[in-house]
């Protein structure tokens, strides 16, 4: 199972976040999986058509997911993945 793990700034929403070993093949299953830990996650890092949110950065192994559209990056057990709000701003 992957680890998911996420920055503080996403603690802001959701302050019980905390690493999580999710069953998932790909980034899409995993987002669900998480929704289900933490019910609305989902809605707040994917959009109405499942698209990664703009101010949405996840990273697997510490490589940027290349499909934002479909969340179809695989992943695997001992896998690491790292959601992480964007930060903007000056």
């Amino acid at each position: 199972m992957p680890l998911v793990n996420f920055t503080y700034a996403l603690k802001r929403f959701y302050p019980d976040l905390k690493s999580v070993n999710i069953t998932a093949s790909n980034i899409a299953e995993l987002v669900q999986g998480l929704d289900k830990l933490y019910p609305g996650l989902k809605d707040y890092l994917v959009d109405e058509q499942g698209r990664l949110r703009q101010h949405v950065n996840i990273f697997n192994n510490g490589k940027l997911i290349k499909d934002k559209q479909k969340l179809s990056d695989t992943v695997a057990d001992g896998d690491e993945v790292f959601i992480m709000q964007a930060l903007s701003g000056g």
